[in-house]
């Protein structure tokens, strides 16, 4: 066997040692982590809220092992001197794609492990969330996978300048022709971080003349029903340039106001606490928010107040306009204070004759 492979009695003792070092040494390291580093990480990590700590670890574990199964290789291959230099060379080589291939999978676990934490709860559930997590994963690994490609090749002196270019122009080329589904897209991204609507609140897209409720946050669109249960369907585009009404945030409570008009002469204090009593006594209002009759100004045939009040939801606002207008109009009915129609005083004047003549000529003419 010896003349076969070239090796002596004492070479071959010395690499059957250098193995046993090899095998002891994963062995002690994967001990090592399992036992000690392993174990009181997890024991930090629990004391943590979150479990993303826990995912993060979880996917180091094994990486870990095998990054120190390479190394013991490759320090027990160092100490064998005897091996021809091109062996040498191919050894590192393989130590080096070994190495790029632990670290290539090493991230890619972070990457699915975190994807799927976040997707199992991990904060709060989003629908735009939920749909930017699965393709930013899937993203981010095809990126790894090129990088690790590009780093490969780098390595063994492949020109890649080519590879590089080629990749930019296929990008260019894909952003303009789809120009719009990306500004859409990046839109959608923006919405996601920034939050300035969730998923059941009410918004007014003052742009568009149009509100509802927001029934969903897509990629590209977002849906909005209106109250007549109709859906529109509005690109994150024209969403993200518009300027969009929350009615639901900070919270659902919601003031609303309402204007009424008196007769002239009618006594403005008396006018005032009719129209907040009556307002109070409304099933809805809210009892621990102020009610103001405000004196407005004077309008053409009236004294015009604005009447404001707070309700628990948006949702309630027309039934609250009904119930109120109600309420206001009986509670003036029961104390005499008039709700004047539009009218107007005409003055004329004219000399006498000229009028007696001018309503003649008419009578004459129809003789």
């Amino acid at each position: 066997m010896s003349p076969t492979v070239g090796l002596t009695p004492a070479q071959w003792i010395d690499l059957l040692l250098s193995l046993v070092l090899v095998a002891a040494a994963a062995l002690l390291v994967r001990w090592a982590l399992d036992r000690l580093f392993l174990r009181i990480l997890r024991r930090l990590v629990r004391r943590t809220a979150t479990t993303l700590d826990d995912a993060v670890l979880e996917a180091l574990r094994a990486p870990l092992v095998w990054l120190a199964a390479l190394l013991s290789a490759r320090y027990g291959a160092l100490r064998l001197d005897f091996f021809p230099a091109r062996w040498e060379r191919a050894l590192g080589d393989m130590v080096f794609v070994l190495g790029l291939l632990i670290a290539l999978a090493t991230v890619w676990r972070l990457i699915d492990r975190i994807g799927a934490w976040y997707m199992e709860g991990g904060v709060e559930e989003s629908t735009l969330a939920r749909q930017w997590v699965p393709l930013l994963r899937r993203l981010g690994q095809i990126l790894l996978v090129l990088t690790g490609a590009i780093m490969l090749l780098d390595y063994f002196e492949i020109d890649v300048t080519a590879l590089v270019a080629t990749l930019g122009i296929g990008s260019l080329a894909i952003g303009l022709a789809a120009q719009e589904s990306l500004s859409d897209m990046i839109s959608g991204f923006l919405i996601m971080v920034d939050r300035p609507y969730r998923v059941g609140d009410r918004v007014e897209i003052q742009d568009l003349t149009t509100w509802g409720d927001v029934v969903d946050i897509g990629l590209r669109s977002t849906r909005v029903r209106t109250r007549d249960n109709r859906m529109v369907i509005i690109p994150n585009s024209i969403m993200g340039k518009s300027l969009v009404v929350n009615h639901s945030y900070p919270n659902t409570q919601y003031r609303i106001q309402t204007e009424i008009g008196v007769a002239y002469g009618t006594d403005v204090e008396q006018a005032r606490q009719v129209l907040v009593e009556a307002v109070r006594g409304v099933e809805g209002v809210l009892p621990d928010r102020p009610v103001e009759a405000l004196f407005l100004t004077f309008g053409d045939s009236a004294l015009v107040f604005r009447v404001r009040w707070w309700i628990e939801s948006y949702v309630d606002t027309r039934r609250m306009y009904d119930r109120v207008n109600t309420a206001i109009y009986r509670a003036l009915q029961q104390v005499g204070i008039v709700i004047p129609f539009p009218q107007r005083d005409v003055h004329h004047y004219w000399n006498g004759d000229r009028l007696t003549v001018a309503l003649q000529e008419p009578r004459r003419g129809q003789a």
